[in-house]
């Protein structure tokens, strides 16, 4: 079996804000970047192919993860780290830049109806989870056929979509466990790129 870990970006100004960021292109906060440069991964994921959504948080967050220097944007990523549009955060449309507090707050009875959805959850001009693990399932298939261990920087929706993926959750109230960030999941690919959960929520902050 192949081993897949996957860690959501650090914190950007939209992150502190709980406004959802879909395809904006933000980049770490100050804060966001110092709290990733004290984030440890786990010695056994030494060797792993390193793989990062092409949006700049996360190119940010892999280069940090990996001690090298944040460049300017424009400037040329670390060529050891694999830039993969599958794992790009889901597509939030009309919605990008929103809370769901104010969302709530505003469409009321019809956005509970949208979020009661679950894998069918979409915003207007937006994708679905479901949407999500389509674009996945290629890549995670690729992965799995090549049997290399990864290391994936990615976000949130991407990160909800594979678990729910790997464990048959509808995406339809608590998922059975809850994601913690900042923290490290583990899942296995079979050669067909089907995945299964070996650990959630590893501890990636320096004791």
């Amino acid at each position: 079996m192949t081993r897949l870990a996957v860690i959501r970006h650090g914190a950007t100004a939209w992150t502190e804000a709980r406004r959802l960021q879909g395809r904006h292109d933000t980049c770490l906060s100050v804060a966001g970047a110092a709290a990733v440069r004290a984030w440890r991964l786990p010695v056994a994921l030494s060797g792993f192919d390193w793989f990062s959504s092409p949006l700049r948080r996360c190119r940010e967050t892999a280069a940090l993860l990996r001690g090298q220097p944040v460049g300017a944007p424009g400037e040329a990523d670390d060529p050891a780290v694999r830039l993969e549009p599958r794992l790009i955060e889901m597509s939030f449309g009309a919605w990008e830049g929103r809370t769901l507090a104010e969302l709530r707050a505003t469409l009321g009875p019809a956005m509970a109806r949208e979020e009661a959805r679950g894998l069918d959850f979409q915003p207007p001009e937006g994708e679905s989870p479901r949407d999500v693990q389509a674009r996945l399932r290629p890549w995670l298939a690729e992965r799995g056929a090549a049997g290399r261990d990864s290391i994936a920087v990615t976000h949130r929706g991407v990160v909800r979509a594979l678990y729910a993926l790997a464990t048959g959750w509808p995406m339809v109230g608590k998922p059975p466990v809850r994601l913690i960030d900042p923290a490290l999941h583990l899942f296995t690919l079979s050669p067909a790129g089907d995945p299964t959960v070996q650990a959630m929520n590893l501890p990636v902050r320096a004791p």
